[in-house]
């Protein structure tokens, strides 16, 4: 086995796992708010406040809302995912199987990112439900005044993430499953379930917490309440080892997540089944 490993097979490998990660690696990326690029091992994320509309007085000065800034810090940490190749010359002919190996890891990167999105959202304060019932069309509706009591704007970037068994007690509710009611999967979050109801994208995940073993948290939120920041996006490193025989192919990036605005989340307290 050669210990050199040529030029464009690493490049088109990197582009595999890049491409791979950017379409199915994270489901729940593109449902928060984002900041790629940071510089540091942290970023902030500013919580603004409500403003109130005042009358002014005939040539008189236009009245300041006074915003409240509230800024919130977002760590970010570095993670790898790595795997030892002992063939990885014949990938360099064998393009399935070099991509097999590309999204293995790509995938294992985005479960971290929306890991690290779910423990965001746990941190919530606001909850419905305590685990003694399946989620049903009465949490829903609890769940969903709650947002409407706390003003959370209702402009398209509400979501709800359910478990696999919450996604089937969603689809035995009428109004969810039927398409009078309910619109169909959007073109923009690929290689998930997902379907629109009270004007929240609800999604399957299978990431969600699972407590004590029978109990299930889900959650509604908006994209402005949940912030993901991005040092690194994600990087491949291929080296040979020769006392291995093989090559180590590492995949990492660097990012964090934080809970912005704890009025903007919900967590429904389900039991599993």
């Amino acid at each position: 086995m050669s210990t050199n490993i040529d030029k464009s097979f690493i490049k088109n490998f990197e582009a595999d796992v890049h491409l791979a990660y950017q379409q199915t690696g994270s489901k729940l990326k593109s449902t928060v708010r984002s900041k790629n690029n940071i510089v540091g091992y942290s970023t902030t994320f500013q919580k603004v406040g409500k403003g109130t509309a005042s009358v002014k007085a005939r040539h008189g000065l236009v009245p300041v809302m006074n915003l409240d800034h509230e800024p919130v810090e977002c760590m970010l940490y570095d993670y790898y995912a790595g795997d030892w190749v002992d063939s990885l010359d014949e990938l360099k002919t064998n393009i399935d199987e070099r991509r097999i190996i590309a999204s293995a890891g790509a995938y294992a990167l985005g479960r971290k990112t929306d890991d690290l999105i779910i423990s965001a959202l746990k941190n919530a304060e606001n909850i419905v439900g305590d685990y003694s019932s399946v989620l049903s069309k009465d949490l829903i509706l609890s769940s969903f005044a709650s947002m409407n009591e706390n003003e959370v704007p209702d402009d398209g970037q509400r979501f709800g993430i359910v478990g696999p068994n919450q996604w089937n007690q969603l689809l035995n509710i009428t109004e969810f499953s039927d398409s009078d009611y309910a619109g169909d999967n959007l073109p923009f979050l690929k290689g998930t379930e997902s379907r629109k109801w009270l004007g929240i994208v609800w999604m399957l995940h299978t990431g969600l917490p699972l407590v004590s073993g029978t109990d299930r948290d889900c959650f509604i939120y908006h994209k402005t309440a949940i912030g993901h920041a991005c040092g690194s996006d994600v990087q491949t490193d291929i080296t040979w080892h020769g006392d291995h025989a093989a090559n180590f192919v590492n995949n990492m990036m660097s990012q964090g997540a934080c809970l912005i605005d704890n009025t903007g989340v919900v967590k429904i307290k389900c039991k599993e089944a």
